[in-house]
């Protein structure tokens, strides 16, 4: 009677070892970190104006916290060990947020406001990871942006390119880092002329 009961304790102790739910976790995560950030404590003022920035649609290819890498035209990889913390999407348009906040002085609002009158900003992330053949990690963004007033809306597109030598877990978190605050910044110039 009393084997009977702890079987199942037994077997689930002896298969707790076995059983996995989720993938195994690097060393570390990934992030972005601003070139230039937003000062702590600063108040701002919409003077010059608002900007909405939208989360960047990207493809399936960079949609996962994977780090790829374009082997050719048709085949990817990623990157062993390699991890972003959370969805490369959410991050690029955070750092953008930062850029234009510190290059241009103009507010950012996650969501557009009821009658907010301000510029917005959408896009696609085309690129971001590496490029095996050229040894470079690529941040490519084709940017949408209706400035103030309902002008029409302007199409653009930024790309950096940073080398990154080799191509591993420790190379190509700074190497991508590196290109996506280029772009961000050319992005908050483009939004700020």
């Amino acid at each position: 009677m009393k084997t009977t009961a702890l079987a199942p304790v037994l077997l689930a102790l002896t298969l707790g070892g076995c059983l996995s739910f989720g993938g195994k976790v690097p060393p570390s995560l990934l992030t972005l970190t601003p070139t230039q950030p937003v000062a702590v404590g600063q108040t701002q003022i919409a003077t010059s104006g608002t900007v909405t920035i939208a989360t960047p649609a990207v493809p399936q290819e960079i949609s996962t916290l994977r780090v790829p890498v374009r082997s050719t035209d048709t085949s990817v990889a990623y990157v062993k060990d390699a991890q972003w913390i959370e969805p490369p999407s959410r991050l690029f348009a955070r750092l953008v947020s930062d850029a234009v906040t510190t290059r241009t002085g103009r507010v950012v609002i996650a969501t557009r406001l009821m009658g907010e009158p301000g510029a917005s900003l959408a896009g696609d992330l085309r690129s971001f990871g590496v490029d095996a053949a050229t040894s470079s990690a690529v941040v490519t963004y084709d940017a949408l942006l209706q400035r103030d007033g309902g002008k029409p809306v302007e199409k653009r597109r930024f790309e950096a390119r940073v080398p990154v030598s080799p191509i591993d877990a420790t190379t190509v978190g700074p190497a991508i880092n590196q290109a996506a605050n280029q772009v961000a910044s050319d992005v908050a110039d483009w939004i700020g002329r």
